[in-house]
């Protein structure tokens, strides 16, 4: 029987970017701030960590520090993904070789492949890198989802732990924990649908908006893991604003000008991503003020 690699938060962590490297420093207090704030694992390397801009060198060196980092606190996760399978194979090998304690790999954009290509992505990888595999559907970012009977194929692999749920619908997520019941485990991947998602069984979110919030989202899911619902709707309502406005522009520019705003700053983002208007800026900043956060 499967478990699942986490249960709760997990922060898709930013990557702090400085003019000449990664500040590592800035890393550290950020993965502390997670730790203490009840965090249940981080995924490095994500789309929220800028993964297209982090050289080959780098992605060693950031998920190794993660790694002994956060090692007995909190799981990591380690963004393989690529349109180029050899690529991801690479990549998985190396979370392998560093200890890490899962991989999450989105599904090939630009040239995209069919449900059977996707299942043979998928499969290259888990075949050959003994380490369990979260699959991530964004069909918004990427062009290609994964369909209710392509999860049910591919939650027959040992290595295949779950899946990182993004699209929005939930009629086939609904169909897709029929057809896989316990052998494929779901988390929420976007925070505005995290309570609706984990009534429906799944087993908790990874986040972008726990970068500033982490105690809060950890909250949120251990009422919905308690089967609170009342109070994790009530919870839910207060920062739904805050989820939608961390999305005004792509992510992750506005999270990372919201941490800047709260003293925490992450660093630059990385081109072609750019700085916000100034008009997003403060409709952020808004929607920070309206929860509480002193900006």
């Amino acid at each position: 029987m499967k478990i699942p690699l986490f249960r709760g938060s997990c922060t898709a962590i930013v990557t702090p970017f400085a003019e000449n490297g990664i500040d590592y420093g800035r890393l550290s207090s950020q993965l502390d701030l997670q730790y203490e704030n009840g965090t249940a694992a981080v995924v490095v390397c994500g789309t929220t960590g800028e993964n297209p801009t982090i050289s080959g060198d780098e992605f060693e060196e950031l998920i190794r520090f993660t790694t002994i980092a956060c090692h007995g606190r909190m799981k990591v996760i380690v963004g393989v993904g690529s349109n180029n399978t050899a690529s991801a194979l690479r990549k998985a090998k190396t979370a392998k070789a560093v200890g890490a304690d899962g991989i999450l790999m989105v599904t090939p954009y630009y040239n995209k492949t069919s449900q059977k290509g996707l299942i043979e992505h998928f499969c290259c990888v888990a075949d050959r890198v003994e380490i369990p595999m979260i699959l991530y559907n964004v069909p918004s970012r990427t062009g290609i989802g994964i369909k209710a009977e392509t999860y049910k194929a591919l939650s027959a692999h040992p290595n295949i732990n779950g899946v990182k749920e993004a699209s929005g619908d939930f009629s086939q997520f609904a169909a897709a924990r029929s057809l896989c019941e316990d052998e494929l485990f779901f988390w929420s991947g976007n925070d505005d649908n995290t309570v609706p998602m984990m009534a429906m069984g799944a087993l908790g979110v990874i986040s972008v908006a726990s970068n500033i919030v982490p105690g809060v989202i950890s909250r949120l899911c251990s009422l919905c893991l308690d089967g609170d619902f009342p109070a994790a709707a009530a919870l839910f309502r207060k920062y739904t604003a805050l989820f939608s406005a961390l999305f005004i522009e792509t992510n992750p520019m506005p999270v990372k000008a919201a941490m800047k705003l709260l003293g925490t700053d992450s660093g630059i983002v990385r081109q072609p991503l750019t700085t916000m208007s100034e008009e997003h800026l403060q409709a952020l900043r808004g929607a920070m003020r309206d929860v509480g956060l002193d900006v």
